[in-house]
């Protein structure tokens, strides 16, 4: 098996590219934006903007989740109850 930190360390190193990808290709979405000619390539242009800020959220977040040890699992907090 793999050091625990490096894998730690991998993973992190994974969830930056990520990001950094997501931030690239809304940069490259805004550049497309800003030279279109047609309302067409806007268009196309936001929803590039649009997909990579939400991946930019959701793919480290979902991520992070799988591979969450078990013991690091969130605990329910207990039902508060009027008396």
């Amino acid at each position: 098996m793999t050091d625990p930190a490096a894998q730690a360390r991998n993973r992190w190193y994974i969830m930056v590219a990520i990001r950094l990808v997501a931030t690239a290709g809304a940069v490259f979405a805004v550049v497309l934006a800003a030279r279109a000619t047609d309302w067409r390539l806007q268009v196309l242009a936001g929803a590039i903007v649009l997909s990579a800020i939400y991946m930019g959220w959701a793919v480290p977040a979902s991520l992070a989740h799988r591979w969450r040890t078990p013991g690091d699992a969130p605990k329910p907090k207990p039902y508060k109850t009027r008396r």
